[in-house]
């Protein structure tokens, strides 16, 4: 008899195994999907109106903001970085919006005014990590106190009222799909992203600086101003969350808004598969992500749940998202 060739059989059991582990961070965002979607159906008082086609066009449309904050952040955390100023950003600039067009401008100048305000924190976000050699966690949260406390100073301590522009129409559910008009426009970007990050030189090195930052300098990459450039580009992303912000409370720069909403957004990207350790993460699954946190939220509403149950199921759920990612870093590392 002959004995089983043990030199080809463990290198398809690691191939398999790996294989395995990759299938199960694709549908991963998925199955979530179908389970939050089959618990909150299963409630016969509120089947009908959960399942309905005006809900769930109601809470794609109700997504949007977190899902392009998601968008930024996912190529922060791919970088194995956080951003903690997020909501800050999005309360900052939709009052900088409102600030502007109160004051006469044009709505493509508010609109500019605000995407840059994003770009610049996201600028000074990323240059204070690279110039200190601080965590961005420590730095994002000094921002994140900064930016808030600089929207209420521009909004003088209350709401800013600004005449009513095509801006506001943008989260009216009157586009294609009977949703809003934002909605397209984050898919749209939500493509050109993943393009960038699986299509070009600065996305590949983003994954290069998440998977081993060591080894991405010593090949030659510019890790500092990679840094800075992403954290600016997802603070481009955070400012036009805000002029969506600004859209749907329908004119109002607030600089209360978003309090909290950095949660949601990094929750989106760990429950879609990106990992806080750097070097995973997907726009895809960012996006479906988001889609859970929305769907949480709006089941959460039509059981009549109080907000500090919706509190603690969305605090539970970044908790089990965060755990299953070190359970498969743990037997990634054991397949090693």
């Amino acid at each position: 008899m002959t004995s089983p060739d043990t030199s080809t059989a463990a290198p398809k059991a690691e191939r398999s195994g790996a294989a395995a582990l990759r299938l199960i961070r694709l549908l991963g965002p998925f199955i979530g999907l179908i389970i939050v979607v089959t618990l909150f159906s299963i409630p016969a008082e509120i089947r009908p109106i959960f399942l309905s086609v005006g809900n769930f066009q109601l809470v794609v449309s109700q997504t949007v903001i977190v899902a392009l904050g998601a968008l930024g952040m996912t190529m922060i955390i791919v970088s194995a970085g956080i951003d903690l100023s997020v909501g800050s950003v999005i309360a900052l600039t939709g009052v900088l919006a409102a600030v502007l067009l109160k004051g006469g401008a044009r709505p493509w100048e508010a609109i500019v005014g605000a995407l840059l305000l994003g770009g610049l924190v996201g600028v000074i976000n990323g240059a204070l990590i690279t110039s200190l050699r601080v965590t961005p966690f420590i730095v994002t949260l000094g921002t994140l106190g900064i930016a808030r406390g600089a929207a209420k100073w521009l909004a003088q301590q209350s709401s800013v009222y600004a005449p009513h522009t095509w801006i506001d129409r943008l989260t009216e559910n009157t586009a294609f799909g009977g949703v809003s008009k934002a909605v397209w426009l984050t898919v749209l970007l939500a493509v050109v992203v993943h393009l960038v990050l699986r299509r070009t030189v600065f996305g590949r090195s983003i994954f290069a600086i998440g998977s081993n930052e060591t080894a991405a300098r010593l090949s030659g990459l510019r890790v500092d101003a990679l840094k800075i450039g992403i954290y600016s580009l997802a603070g481009l992303f955070f400012g036009l969350a805000g002029l969506i912000q600004y859209a749907r409370l329908n004119g109002m720069g607030d600089p209360t808004v978003a309090t909290g909403e950095e949660l949601d957004v990094i929750a989106a990207v760990v429950i879609g598969g990106g990992s806080l350790n750097g070097g995973e993460g997907s726009i895809l699954g960012s996006l479906v992500g988001a889609l859970i946190m929305a769907l949480l939220r709006n089941g959460s509403q039509l059981m009549g749940w109080p907000d500090y149950v919706q509190q603690i199921i969305i605090g539970a759920v970044i908790i089990v998202a965060v755990a299953l990612d070190r359970l498969r870093h743990r037997a990634a590392g054991a397949r090693a």
